[in-house]
């Protein structure tokens, strides 16, 4: 399927886009031949190899593992690379809000899952407008209690077509989530007692379960994950024979596990995993604890996302600062790193990065330094446009397109 892809006109809205391009559309920058040091600094960049690598090694193993992929779409909110996600074989694409389901179903995205309960009614209601009005759509959202249940019943009473509910299934010190298999199953059974509504399957998120890759985490993750498979075994005999159930975890950190315990339940439903951050990777969090390439069989992803940032200030020996700040790059777990010169980020204001450097760095005045980020949905939501390069290790990467979010 083909989404519409937004299109906007470049301006000076376009933050730190090149003057000439102003009043082009923004797929004309595939064309107009311009390179990065065109663009001002600070830039956010994706790499189109990197992209295409983690796309292809992803999907390949997920294939197979018998597993299906509805990436988090909120990664990067932007529909140019959902459609290289569903070029590639996605199930759907994963949200996190009913208005960023909105977004996607307004650009077509044909099966939709909000990894959330929703307890606006008013969102609950346009919800079920959007079912109506596109018959084609497959939408679904999760509920981890029955207040949940009661909210979305009586927002949709008298819908045209039922909205799928997936029970969430969490667990001591996790996030959201019933905290308990036996609550999973009155929350199963409120589901199916609302006119509105329709079982759907089994889902939760992993990762508060396991914060590092210890043969501690893995044994907690894989004991949480077991749980979701006995919910949605106790809950088979509630689904209706209108559509396969879904059994869905997160995955972004722990695809492997989900594979191993989730996987075999693929005969009884369609196993989903929702990670968003492989597309894109990251120089910090995601390489610590992804297990493509270490402890999967595969290729190690490659960061797709890099900063450009300018050096403004060198006021002292062994600091120089940086005019990329927190309006510019992510900082909520790892700070960005260095990648075009020795030292180390140690701190950022709203528009400036401290660098400290080596007694003997050449950095000066002027200098643009490439910085690798760690936590693509922290860096994504700052930038409305971001342009797509060759090759960030040439001395002038080549523009070759750009994308816009929908933040």
């Amino acid at each position: 399927m083909t989404l519409q892809i937004p299109d906007p006109t470049l301006g000076t809205w376009a933050k730190s886009f090149p003057a000439r391009l102003f009043g082009l559309p923004l797929s004309a920058v595939a064309a107009a031949d311009v390179r990065l040091s065109e663009f001002s600094t600070p830039i956010l960049t994706v790499h189109e190899a990197a992209l295409a690598h983690n796309e292809n090694t992803v999907f390949d193993w997920a294939r197979a593992q018998g597993l299906l992929l509805a990436p988090h779409g909120k990664t990067t909110m932007a529909p140019a690379l959902w459609q290289r996600l569903l070029d590639a074989g996605a199930w759907g694409i994963t949200v996190a809000t009913p208005w960023q389901a909105a977004i996607a179903i307004e650009a077509g995205v044909p099966r939709v899952m909000i990894a959330n309960a929703v307890t606006d009614a008013a969102a609950a209601r346009h919800l079920g407008t959007l079912l109506d009005a596109n018959p084609e759509l497959t939408l679904l959202c999760w509920a981890d209690s029955v207040a949940t249940v009661d909210i979305l019943a009586a927002a949709l009473d008298g819908a045209a077509r039922p909205l799928g509910v997936l029970v969430e299934l969490g667990g001591a010190h996790g996030r959201t989530g019933a905290r308990t298999v036996a609550e999973g199953e009155e929350i199963a059974a409120a589901v199916t007692r609302a006119p509105g509504l329709r079982l759907a399957g089994v889902t939760g998120y992993e990762g508060p379960f396991g914060p590092d890759r210890s043969h501690a985490s893995v044994a907690s993750v894989d004991a949480y994950l077991q749980t979701l498979v006995e919910l949605h075994a106790r809950i088979l005999p509630l689904y209706d024979d209108t559509a396969r159930p879904v059994l869905s975890a997160g995955g972004s950190s722990w695809p492997d596990r989900a594979a191993a315990v989730l996987a075999p339940s693929a005969d009884s439903a369609d196993v989903v995993l929702r990670s968003g951050a492989f597309q894109i990777h990251d120089d910090g969090f995601y390489t610590r604890m992804g297990p493509f390439g270490r402890d999967v069989d595969t290729a190690p992803l490659r960061s797709a996302m890099h900063a450009w940032s300018r050096v403004v200030s060198h006021p002292e020996p062994g600091l120089a600062l940086l005019d990329a700040g927190r309006r510019d790059v992510p900082f909520d777990i790892d700070l960005p790193i260095p990648q075009s010169v020795e030292g180390e980020v140690t701190a950022l204001n709203d528009q400036h990065a401290f660098l400290r450097l080596p007694d003997d760095s050449r950095v000066a005045v002027g200098d643009v330094v490439r910085l690798g980020l760690s936590h693509p949905c922290t860096a994504f939501d700052k930038w409305r446009v971001v342009p797509v390069i060759d090759d960030p290790d040439a001395e002038d990467p080549r523009v070759i397109g750009a994308v816009a979010t929908c933040f």
